[in-house]
């Protein structure tokens, strides 16, 4: 009787041991997800270009209340181009940063008001009311304070072009951030269902139905990249960290942007409680035999 409880807690230290082993080496597996993800977003804040230092910023919304990227945004709020400063007043928002509210109140002296308006929008997302002042001031010419606009701001409110452009970019509701509008439009202009579809991913984000969950896996390899990028925000947006290892794959999207969400996604997912729970039962004591 003892030869055969002794090895039964034998069997069981050696099943512990090797469930221990592959929940470790899944551990570092999201580790290194982790780690390449903050690598993608840091160079595309840092690019040169454009195009990919807004994309990357822009991502960084998906990531909420991480010190990290709250700090990665804040620095954008400064960067020399306004896309990239709307971008970032617009992830400010998205992410929950209250501690970044002084800052985005200063952009509403920021000559482009594509930016002042992307800082309203999050300052009212933050549940801060000073954001009504400057949706006053866009409405009357005027602000609250009595003092008028500025001039580079007036002139750009008086440019119909650019105003359409600017409410484009805000109100088309299938792109999942900002800062990929005018890219997006253009594809538009070719591509008919892309953006249906691309809208219906978006939407499931909120849906619990499992069925959603594959069918935004099977999206994320999409062949057009807007469906791919919405469905790749989704995914990130759902919250089931079982789901990150799925969109590892994007990583090495050939779309910069989808790049940039797929990062911010696992980085958001990353924080996985199965894994958590996988560890407290392998460390928990082997249970008496009989």
């Amino acid at each position: 009787m003892n030869f055969r409880s002794s090895l039964c807690k034998a069997g069981w230290r050696a099943a512990s041991s090797l469930l221990l082993l592959v929940v470790t080496a899944g551990v570092a597996s999201a580790q290194t997800s982790v780690e390449k993800s903050w690598k993608i977003l840091n160079d595309g804040v840092a690019n040169s270009s454009l195009d990919q230092r807004t994309e990357a910023v822009s991502a960084l919304g998906l990531i909420r209340k991480n010190a990290r990227a709250e700090e990665l945004a804040d620095k954008a709020l400064a960067d020399p181009k306004p896309e990239v400063r709307a971008a970032a007043a617009t992830a400010l928002g998205a992410m929950g940063a209250v501690r970044s509210l002084p800052r985005l109140k200063k952009t509403v002296n920021d000559p482009d008001v594509s930016v002042v308006l992307a800082a309203a929008r999050s300052m009212l997302v933050l549940h801060d009311e000073f954001g009504y002042q400057v949706y006053y001031a866009v409405l009357t010419g005027e602000r609250k304070s009595g003092s008028g606009l500025l001039a580079d701001q007036r002139k750009m409110l008086s440019d119909p072009k650019k105003m359409a452009m600017f409410g484009f970019e805000t109100g088309v509701g299938f792109i999942p951030f900002g800062g990929m509008s005018l890219t997006a439009y253009k594809v538009i202009t070719k591509d008919d269902s892309s953006p249906v579809r691309a809208a219906a991913a978006k939407l499931l984000a909120d849906d619990p139905d499992p069925k959603s969950a594959e069918a935004l896996v099977a999206a994320a390899d999409d062949k057009n990249w807007t469906v791919r990028a919405a469905a790749v925000d989704a995914i990130g947006r759902r919250g089931d960290p079982a789901l990150a290892d799925k969109i590892v794959p994007r990583l090495e999207d050939d779309k910069s942007l989808v790049r940039c969400i797929a990062a911010a996604a696992i980085i958001r997912l990353s924080v996985a409680p199965p894994r958590r729970k996988a560890l407290e039962k392998v460390a928990a004591p082997a249970p008496k035999q009989p």
